[in-house]
């Protein structure tokens, strides 16, 4: 039997190559190290020595929030929106351009809003994330309503009898940011789309209506792609006449209460001004 002679233990010895001489002959005895682990910091930025090293995949793209999650859609009762009256009227001024036109078209469009709030089956949406970012809102309209007076306008006879039997709700306003009116207009997330199609779905089965001048050539681009499809006369339609009689002012004690006098030069006629188009959506 062979017998292994122990090595004596010095100061220079290496503990990492210890030597044991078995059956005549010498056997290396390696111990492993662990080295730096790679993680994708390292492959990113550099190597485990240091170097650098390269990234093995493709870079993500940059992400926003999720369109669905980024603004909450929500209705507003009439209290609540008399007390964000005014809140509205600032919205509209930084989202639809009031600010470039003054006091006047803020003023406009609170007078118009006023005087909807007071019709019956109003409906106002608003949507907002830490702030108010949106609204659009409505109200069943028939023949012979005062919201189709001044205008010249007639309707296909489908489209007459749906108005005569209460099948028609007017999308009076939809108020949201520029970028929303020339962005992913034709995606189902598009904030305009989600507040139509919410007003819409909660007054099921109506088909949405709503009047735009001719001569604003932007928004009636904004709406077509949205969705929204001019009507078409011919010879088989029929006019569309409004109750004769006034409309009714600010005076009312039936409309929503105003943070502010509408009276003077800014007090004007709630009505859209000039020819409109008609324009149909269906839900």
């Amino acid at each position: 039997m062979c017998r292994i002679a122990p090595v004596p233990f010095s100061a220079n010895h290496d503990a990492g190559a210890d030597v044991f001489r078995a059956r005549g002959r010498a056997q290396p005895m390696t111990v492993n190290v662990p080295g730096r682990p790679v993680t994708a910091a390292l492959v990113g930025h550099g190597g485990a020595d240091g170097t650098r090293g390269e990234q093995t995949w493709s870079s993500r793209r940059e992400r926003g929030p999720s369109p669905w999650e980024g603004d909450r859609v929500r209705p507003l009762s009439r209290r609540q929106i008399e007390d964000r009256f005014q809140d509205l009227g600032v919205l509209y001024e930084e989202t639809c351009g009031g600010a470039r036109t003054g006091n006047r078209s803020r003023t406009a469009f609170l007078r118009r809003l006023a005087g909807d709030v007071r019709r019956p089956g109003f409906a106002l949406l608003i949507a907002e994330n830490t702030t108010l970012t949106a609204c659009a809102y409505g109200f069943p309209v028939r023949v012979g309503d005062p919201w189709w007076q001044g205008h010249d306008t007639r309707l296909p006879r489908l489209l007459h009898g749906l108005a005569v039997t209460g099948g028609l709700f007017a999308v009076s306003g939809i108020v949201v940011p520029p970028r929303v009116r020339t962005h992913y207009q034709e995606r189902d997330w598009n904030l305009a789309r989600r507040l139509q199609g919410r007003l819409l779905a909660d007054h099921a089965p109506a088909l949405g209506v709503t009047l735009i001048p001719r001569t604003d050539t932007e928004t009636l681009a904004a709406y077509r792609a949205w969705g929204w499809q001019d009507v078409a006369t011919g010879p088989a339609s029929e006019p569309v006449r409004a109750a004769s009689g006034p409309v009714r002012g600010p005076s009312d004690p039936a409309r929503a209460p105003e943070r502010g006098p509408l009276a003077g030069p800014d007090a004007l006629d709630p009505r859209l001004p000039g020819p409109c188009r008609v324009l149909v959506l269906r839900h």
